[in-house]
């Protein structure tokens, strides 16, 4: 799978924006701030950090994080104080410095998604926390992106990467897969008439097809040990106090004696 050809994400921002208030595309926005919000209330720490392709959604209410910071691709009117204006594959944060990341399709819209979970690893501390959602190729959605070819349309230009490769790259950067969960099985019809007309999907796919909702949330732990420098310890060796020679009578004596037989000569 080729990442590179995409274009950069503040090229694509506005069409997100307009799919994103979409109604299928606020409906999918809901499902996806309703998994979040039950999983969020039991992440804890000082700093959390989401990493979108919209700055005005905000999935971090129901955080009890004090501290939250939202990147954005490029500047826009309106920003709140808390948004940071950066590259997602090059975040201005210090390594091990945040305790909760989320990415929302911050991945499905990256040049290069590895990068962008690389960084997101490195700002998490040993025991932090990421969120990642994405959209499911295993879904209606997936299938009818795979059917109709890739798009220059969002959201059909996004990368749909797999729960595989996902694992994969988890593995490699030592995070640790706790939870996997899906939702919005019904299907990706612009029409609401059509959409409500496959509403048995959702009822069948919350039954029987627990993977293959539109999106899929992934919630990992870093769970490398935090390196401390130890000050080289030198073992003192005990010192064992050795007796000193003296001289001995026998000694002095013949000393004495070869004194007397120098002045006899």
């Amino acid at each position: 799978m080729s990442f590179q050809s995409e274009p950069p994400l503040k090229v694509m921002t506005p069409d997100l924006k307009a799919w994103f208030d979409s109604e299928v595309g606020r409906e999918l926005l809901e499902a996806e701030s309703a998994l979040i919000s039950r999983i969020l209330p039991t992440l804890f720490g000082y700093h959390l950090v989401q990493i979108g392709v919209d700055s005005r959604i905000c999935l971090y209410d129901e955080s009890p994080v004090r501290n939250k910071f939202v990147v954005v691709p490029a500047l826009a009117l309106g920003l709140a104080e808390n948004c940071v204006v950066a590259d997602s594959s090059e975040l201005p944060f210090e390594q091990h410095s945040v305790d909760v990341v989320i990415l929302h399709h911050a991945l499905d819209f990256a040049q290069s998604p590895h990068q962008v979970l690389r960084e997101a690893a490195r700002i998490l501390r040993p025991g932090g926390h990421l969120l990642v959602v994405g959209f499911n190729p295993s879904s209606l959605w997936g299938l009818y992106r795979r059917f109709k070819g890739k798009q220059p349309k969002a959201p059909w230009n996004g990368h749909f990467i797999s729960h595989r490769r996902l694992a994969d790259w988890f593995q490699l950067l030592e995070l640790t897969e706790l939870k996997r969960r899906s939702e919005y099985f019904l299907a990706p019809f612009e029409n609401e008439k059509w959409r409500k007309r496959c509403c048995v999907f959702e009822r069948w796919g919350h039954r029987a097809f627990k993977e293959r909702g539109a999106f899929t949330l992934m919630l990992a732990r870093k769970d490398v040990a935090g390196m401390t420098p130890i000050k080289e310890v030198r073992a003192r060796g005990r010192l064992i106090n050795l007796p000193v020679a003296e001289p001995s009578v026998r000694g002095q004596i013949s000393e004495g004696r070869s004194d007397l037989y120098r002045r006899c000569l």
